[in-house]
């Protein structure tokens, strides 16, 4: 049975369309949540302060009619800040359940690498489990649930770096960068005709997606065809990666699911019920550039993750 991305097109087309209302230019960073939202998964966004990465999610959860909550992350976050705890009420002499923001739909973890492991692996085991557990009793998260977090990639003083396995939770890692010229100048005219970030409600951005019809779209996502030539083809990358002399660790099977997931997710983006190569190449450095570890001469050389991938993927022949 062939995937019928119609109804993907329809509703992204008026996703961007929303989110433009707020955000100005960062295209390919907006087609890259889109993609990890019809995938299921999680983002780490990457970028210098003043980028809008907060803004898109509020944009996002706002377009598709979803609960927001923020935590910003701090050296004296709790574990209990984040998923809750039971407070003894004085009156019935009985504990009740104040649940931490992490019940939400769509969670900005913000600064997420400016709190200690403990409190990172609370957030980061939920995000794999879609539940919680206090004093002992399993609680499940709600569905969807979504987590974007950000990190500076520039201040390190302070901060404690996510270790590889934590960072594989991630679906995607999303590098925000600065907008172009002329996207920066219309940025400057939204703000001088009155446009505020922190009165995001007043932009007029419209429900586009419900919870059912997202549902309904990424069941169609997973319906997408993939040719065993291009399964192949990224089977062939992902394992390439574990044999390049520039990593001391290569990209995993989950790694390899992830990247099948996310093209097709953007093959659907682009109009089509089959994924292609082009599909793969577009979400590969998103995908592998959080899962896959540098060697130290590698990065004293200059090479950063992004290039060691493209360098593997070079190598690999182009299915027909």
């Amino acid at each position: 049975m062939e995937a019928n991305v119609e109804p993907i097109i329809a509703a992204t087309e008026e996703l961007r369309g929303q989110l433009a209302k707020a955000i100005v230019g960062q295209t390919d960073v907006i087609d890259q949540i889109i993609v990890a939202l019809l995938s299921d998964g999680h983002v780490l966004l990457e970028g210098v302060p003043g980028v809008a990465k907060t803004l898109m999610v509020r944009a996002l959860a706002l377009a598709c009619d979803l609960p927001y909550r923020r935590i910003q992350f701090t050296p004296d976050l709790m574990p209990s800040d984040i998923t809750g705890v039971n407070i003894l009420n004085a009156s019935t002499s009985k504990f009740e359940l104040r649940k931490g923001p992490i019940f939400t739909s769509v969670l900005l973890a913000d600064e997420i690498n400016r709190t200690p492991p403990k409190t990172q692996s609370a957030l980061l085991e939920a995000m794999e489990e879609r539940r919680v557990t206090i004093d002992g009793e399993p609680l499940p998260l709600p569905d969807p649930f979504l987590v974007f977090a950000t990190q500076n990639p520039i201040e390190y003083e302070g901060t404690y770096p996510l270790p590889e396995a934590q960072l594989d939770r991630f679906l995607l890692k999303v590098v925000v960068g600065y907008p172009e010229e002329a996207a920066e100048m219309e940025i400057l005219r939204r703000h001088d005709h009155g446009f505020r970030a922190s009165h995001l409600e007043d932009v007029g951005i419209a429900r586009v997606i419900d919870v059912s019809q997202l549902t309904a779209l990424r069941q169609t996502v997973r319906q997408i065809h993939v040719a065993d030539s291009v399964l192949n083809y990224i089977g062939v990358i992902v394992r390439k990666t574990r044999e390049a002399d520039q990593f001391v660790l290569g990209a995993s099977p989950r790694a390899g699911i992830a990247v099948l997931i996310c093209s097709k997710a953007m093959a659907a983006l682009q109009g089509r019920n089959f994924v292609t190569p082009d599909d793969v190449k577009a979400v590969l450095l998103p995908v592998l550039r959080h899962r896959v570890l540098l060697r130290p001469e590698a990065e004293i050389e200059g090479v950063d993750a992004d290039d060691a991938v493209m360098s593997v993927l070079n190598q690999v022949p182009v299915p027909r």
